[in-house]
């Protein structure tokens, strides 16, 4: 049996995607320029933050030293009283100074000295001392413990006493020259 229905037209091939515009040789070239930048970028930022923590992890070390430095330089008095020649005190001397090379190699600096002005982001003042020759008001008198700063930052402030001029006796009364404050007093 034949159909009498006619065959439907035979669908055209459907055309084949154009293919997409090939971007311009600028574009891919500019594009690679930033992925370039910005890899260096990531590079660099990589550097520092390694560098950073290991800034951080020696500071923690040598923070923890710092107590055993202290004790060391503390019982100098005692090896002091030494005959020079003794082998215990040339052989305390030679690691008193492997210390002080071992701090300027690591970028460690003290932040206190006797005579200097007294500064509240590097030192913590812990009492007053009357002013003595050679030190001006306002100034470091006493060092209790040495503070530290390493790589620009501080490890450790120092503990230091504080020149002011003593005040004169009877300081608590107001002078004869100015009326008294309110609450003072008649």
């Amino acid at each position: 049996m034949r159909d009498d229905v006619p065959e439907p037209p035979a669908a055209e091939p459907a055309p084949a995607t154009p293919p997409a515009e090939a971007e311009p040789a600028e574009d891919w070239e500019t594009r690679f320029k930033y992925l370039l930048a910005d890899f260096e970028n990531f590079r660099r930022r990589s550097e520092r933050d390694r560098e950073a923590a290991g800034r951080q992890t020696r500071g923690a070390l040598l923070r923890e030293l710092l107590p055993i430095l202290e004790a060391f330089r503390a019982a100098r008095s005692s090896w002091e009283a030494l005959p020079a020649r003794d082998p215990v005190r040339t052989g305390l001397e030679i690691l008193d100074r492997e210390w002080a090379t071992f701090l300027k190699h690591e970028g460690v600096e003290s932040v206190a000295k006797v005579g200097d002005p007294f500064r509240a982001s590097e030192q913590e003042a812990v009492g007053e001392m009357p002013t003595r020759e050679g030190v001006a008001e306002g100034a470091v008198a006493e060092i209790v413990q040495q503070g530290y700063r390493f790589y620009g930052g501080l490890l450790r402030p120092a503990k230091v006493f504080v020149a002011r001029v003593p005040s004169p006796v009877g300081g608590d009364s107001p002078p004869e020259d100015r009326p008294p404050a309110p609450g003072e007093g008649p």
